[in-house]
């Protein structure tokens, strides 16, 4: 149903017409052109609805009902974001040309995509940033533009129908011409920049994520009257714009960094044939080193005659191409969302559409000319499929580690020179380890680590640091000096694990754990039977990889490393969006199995772990069932002397009992690398960090042993006061026994007389 519920906005977003260019970003800064209505507006109040769908609700849809043009209806729509972290690092110049960076919070969950229920063809781009809905909606072929009303005290909103037909673009077109493109390859050829190659053996139009390096020209920061913020609000109103035009082939555009030229331009920017390899030059010197962009583009408020901006073309993954000017030389966000969105595609590889090319209107995304199409082409389409699979960048999803940070004291990261860094003022009050100015407090020796704790004090040696997590990890225990835990280790790739399985990179794989992973604790793997018919197949349930856009079929030698096929299924997991369950039934034998959506940035549940045993002293490596020896190791557990296992750094891991290196001498464990544990520390206990009392106190273990004591003695007690109630019982006649009474009865109570001086004189 999500999955179903995305694809519909995708495929509603490419459906829209001109119109969809007065998306409403003027709300908050008065765009220089003026949309024109049809008639006045109505009043609407937006009221949230419950989502009846269980997965949209997860999935973080959400639905509101607007009554309007006599009928209601219900919008259901899904925070987009494009930023990375909501502080968004910034830099800036001073007068003397120093560089500076900033980390101001920036609200990046009010912008939202969506669709209208009932109308195959609507569309709904709103933001809530400023107060209330603003953005547009499209239903039955006719626009509105929603903004709140000012005042209102119960959350009233003003609608308007557009009159698209009087909102015309002034004529641009692109500065790339065939001649321009084909001097760029030629450029490219000679020169020595590096094509990154794919670790991927395919791709579908499905999450490719585009980190993108921003720089704002010295106009537009003077145009913004120096408003540091009023140029962020700009450049996030842009890049709603973006992600509009390329949702419709699941291209998100990720901000991770932006500059403003503040101190003037340090290129002229008058000439864009100029601009762009002088750009170029520029960022290699000094953007290069603050971000780990794909791309990078030039926001200039300047109009380059008719041209709207420039590109190199396929150069996405290229750190000296890789970027594009584009002229933001007025205040139709959208507009220049297109731009950007245009120049993009550029540097994804596309040209400029020809003749031939064709998207379902009279021009398409990628036309020379700008117009206010937001359709890609199918030349555009065949470019991304027959070359993005060699651009390995936009395969990763960003991470707030990629973010380049100035090395400064209080940005929570300890770096050279620092002996901690507690991050901002509030946060460095809480802390009693580490001081605002990046030093240790008085008696502290330490502030992080798994090894330090919340004295502020490193772990004695042989603490528990990091626990096993299964039989083909390795514990860990701090050396009593350090405040960082030592490297994660894991038993040796090949060392027999249960189920007949080999650890391989600290997994323990079995087909019988693969099908209990996947459809729970009952599974199993399936008869060999179900392997040959589905594995030999080469489809999307059965395959031993995906080579030159086809799936390979499984020799049969190798049936048991294609894709996982299980049975006794009780239960149907609730797995994630595009997955899908297969089940197959014959000659009495059933078959469960997954498929897997290429270019999902999730793991896929189906494919068969390398190690996985395969037969006799076989295992699977890369799809192919091969002899087990291939793993060659200078550790044996003859090196151990059979008192303990090799790690992945083949060094004996012992056992408890016995010393590293080798296991010969008696000792308390463990290895050279991981450290071995004390005498009062085992295997399964796990010291937080910063929770682990210094030393044991007796008292704590001595408490149980006298609970239990005293706990033994009352019970005793107890026992013989019984006993000897039950022999004073039987003594008495047997109508002086007190018979209880009846389940339900009134209790009876004896009326005691009260003593002779309460009595009444």
């Amino acid at each position: 149903m999500v999955a179903m519920s995305e694809a519909l906005v995708h495929a509603r977003i490419t459906l829209l017409q001109a119109w969809l260019r007065m998306l409403l970003f003027s709300s908050v800064w008065p765009p220089t052109w003026c949309a024109e209505y049809k008639g006045p507006p109505e009043t609407v109040k937006p009221l949230r609805v419950i989502v009846s769908s269980k997965d949209m609700s997860l999935a973080g849809w959400m639905s509101y009902s607007l009554y309007f043009g006599g009928q209601r209806h219900i919008i259901s729509m899904k925070s987009k974001n494009f930023l990375e972290s909501r502080q968004l690092p910034v830099f800036t110049y001073n007068d003397q040309g120093v560089l500076f960076e900033d980390r101001p919070f920036v609200q990046n969950d009010c912008y939202y995509l969506g669709f209208v229920d009932g109308d195959l063809e609507s569309m709904a781009a709103l933001t809530t940033c400023f107060g209330g809905f603003q953005g547009i909606l499209q239903i039955n072929d006719t626009a509105y533009e929603i903004k709140p009303k000012s005042p209102s005290s119960t959350f009233e909103h003003l609608l308007y129908k557009i009159d698209s037909e009087k909102t015309q673009l002034r004529p641009m077109r692109c500065g790339l011409t065939d001649e321009e493109i084909a001097g760029q390859v030629r450029l490219q050829e000679n020169g020595k920049s590096t094509r990154m190659q794919s670790i991927y053996g395919s791709w579908w139009s499905h999450g490719l994520y585009i980190k993108l390096a921003l720089v704002i020209d010295h106009e537009q920061y003077l145009y913004r009257k120096k408003n540091t913020s009023l140029v962020i609000r700009d450049v996030l109103s842009i890049m709603q714009g973006i992600n509009l035009f390329l949702l419709s082939v699941d291209i998100n555009v990720v901000l991770l960094g932006l500059t403003i030229w503040t101190n003037g331009n340090p290129i002229p920017v008058q000439d864009i044939y100029a601009l762009l390899p002088a750009f170029c030059t520029w960022k290699g010197t000094n953007l290069d080193s603050q971000i780990p962009y794909d791309i990078a583009h030039l926001f200039v408020n300047y109009t380059f005659s008719n041209y709207f901006g420039i590109a190199y073309v396929g150069t996405v993954c290229d750190k000296t191409f890789g970027c594009g000017i584009d002229s933001i030389a007025e205040d139709d966000f959208l507009t220049i969302g297109h731009i950007v969105a245009h120049e993009i595609g550029h540097n994804l590889g596309m040209s400029h559409d020809g003749i031939l090319c064709t998207c379902g209107e009279e021009s398409c995304l990628m036309s020379a000319t700008m117009d206010s199409s937001q359709k890609l082409s199918n030349c555009s389409y065949e470019v991304l499929w027959a070359h993005m699979i060699n651009k390995s960048c936009i395969h990763r999803e960003p991470r707030p580690s990629d973010i380049f940070q100035l090395k400064v004291c209080g940005n929570g990261i300890v770096e050279e020179g620092e002996q901690c860094d507690c991050g901002s003022s509030e946060n460095c009050r809480r802390n009693r380890c580490c001081m605002p100015s990046c030093t240790l407090r008085s008696k502290a020796k330490c502030d992080t680590g798994l090894c330090c704790n919340r004295k502020c004090q490193i772990q004695p040696s042989g603490t528990l640091c990091r626990a096993r997590e299964n039989e083909c990890d390795l514990p860990e225990w701090c050396n009593g000096t350090s405040h960082e835990c030592p490297e994660d280790l894991f038993v040796q790739d090949g060392t027999s694990c249960p189920g007949d399985g080999y650890c391989y990179e600290k997994r323990c794989n079995s087909h019988d754990v693969h099908c209990q992973r996947v459809f729970g604790q009952l599974a199993m793997k399936a008869s060999d039977s179900c392997y040959k018919e589905l594995n030999t197949r080469g489809d999307r349930f059965g395959n031993c990889g995906f080579i030159n856009n086809e799936y390979v079929r499984c020799e049969i030698s190798d049936i048991l490393c294609g894709r996982i096929q299980c049975d006794k299924v009780g239960t149907l997991p609730i797995l994630q969006n595009h997955y899908t369950i297969h089940w197959t039934h014959f000659n009495s034998v059933s078959c469960w199995s997954t498929d897997y959506h290429l270019g999902m940035k999730i793991a896929d549940l189906g494919d068969i772990k390398d190690g996985t045993n395969c037969g006799p002293q076989h295992v699977c490596i890369a799809r192919k069932c091969v002899n087990k020896p291939s793993w060659v190791n200078d550790c044996t557990p003859e090196t151990c002397n059979m008192k303990g296992v090799c790690n992945n750094k083949q060094h004996c891991h012992c056992d408890v009992g016995w010393s590293p290196p080798n296991c010969q001498e008696t000792g308390t464990g463990g290895s050279i690398d991981s450290g071995s544990p004390g005498n009062e520390v085992y295997e399964d206990e796990v010291v937080s960090k910063k929770d682990a009392p210094e030393k044991p106190n007796v008292i704590i273990w001595l408490l149980p042993i006298i609970c239990v004591a005293v706990v033994l003695s009352v019970l005793f007690c107890l026992s013989g006061a019984t006993n000897k109630s039950r022999e004073a019982a039987a003594s008495q006649p047997a109508e002086e026994r007190v018979k209880p009474p009846y389940e339900g009865a009134e209790p009876s109570y004896e009326t005691v007389k009260p003593p002779d001086e309460w009595a009444n004189p």
